[in-house]
């Protein structure tokens, strides 16, 4: 997949276009479900099929008070873009000027004669221009006269859930990697390095690795069973693990930490720079204060026992 960075970047004989636009946040199953639809229309129509989408956020320029925190920071999101078969993806920066171009310049200068739109597909609850103030209609109108048809998708549901980024947020942030799981269709994860300080650069001899701060989305204080990759490329090694998302506090003073101890753990090496993906599969408990740290070690081994159990028990419903 090719990513565009401005729109001068694309050829000048690349078109027709089929795209698909939005910030994309989670690339979750209703995202790819649209961009599916498009893709089966340029394939019909012999063009290339693009998606649009806006770095930084829209919401962290226009109210960056309210901002959320998002599921996949750019890098990710355009992997997983790029896992749905898209030709392109087009990153157009989002600026305070930006926000200010009207609906049909935005039709007119970015959909018809920067990507050469032949169709566009689109949620039906679609806002677009400055101050959100065109919706689909709108867009049907404006392709109408700039020589584009729009196919407008209603929201799709899960488990009776509507399938949004916002509404994923929510069952991340609330430990509920259940639901979340459902409406991104497939496990909530981050990648990150390891943290620094802590003997890194030699051979980890001790099953326990904490990440590196990480400002995006994670979900609520707790202990999850979850997976950890280290590396990538053929020379990645993945581990079962039990990771504690919080501040620690039987140890008193505020100290968040990502921190994950490994399952069949053997010595492996690292360095400050080696990629780790963490994905988070279920959340045993909540974070809690414990009376000793001995009382927080047997707490930790019960923890170690059940992410055993839960392990086997999805080995057995996988064969």
């Amino acid at each position: 997949m090719q990513v565009f960075r401005t729109l001068d970047q694309i050829p000048a004989d690349y078109g027709p276009t089929v795209i698909a636009i939005g910030n994309f946040d989670g690339v979750h199953c209703g995202h790819r479900w649209i961009i599916e639809h498009a893709l089966n229309c340029a394939r019909k129509l012999g063009a290339r099929c693009i998606a649009v989408t806006f770095d930084p956020h829209p919401v962290r320029v226009l109210r960056p008070e309210v901002a959320p925190r998002l599921i996949t920071a750019m890098p990710e999101r355009l992997r997983l873009l790029a896992e749905t078969g898209l030709d392109a993806t087009v990153v157009l920066p989002f600026t305070e000027e930006f926000s200010h171009m009207p609906a049909e310049t935005f039709a007119y200068e970015v959909l018809h004669r920067g990507l050469r739109a032949v169709e566009v597909h689109e949620g039906d609850t679609f806002r677009f221009g400055y101050q959100a103030q065109a919706g689909i209609t709108d867009l049907i109108e404006l392709g109408k006269k700039f020589g584009f048809t729009v196919a407008a998708h209603h929201t799709r549901t899960v488990r009776g859930l509507p399938v949004s980024s916002s509404q994923i947020r929510q069952r991340i942030a609330a430990g509920d990697m259940t639901p979340a799981r459902a409406l991104l269709g497939r496990p909530f994860s981050i990648l990150s390095t390891p943290a620094r300080g802590r003997g890194i650069g030699t051979e980890q001899t001790v099953p326990t690795i904490n990440l590196a701060p990480y400002s995006e989305l994670l979900p609520a204080n707790g202990v999850y069973i979850t997976r950890m990759k280290i590396g990538d490329g053929p020379e990645a090694q993945t581990f079962n693990a039990v990771t504690n998302a919080g501040n620690r506090p039987t140890f008193g003073a505020d100290s968040f930490a990502v921190e994950s101890h490994l399952l069949g753990f053997h010595p492996i090496l690292l360095t400050e720079s080696t990629p780790l993906e963490l994905t988070f599969l279920k959340r045993i408990r909540e974070e809690k204060r414990f009376p000793s740290p001995e009382a927080l070690k047997a707490q930790i081994l019960r923890d170690v026992a059940y992410a055993l159990r839960y392990f086997h028990l999805t080995q057995i419903l996988s064969r």
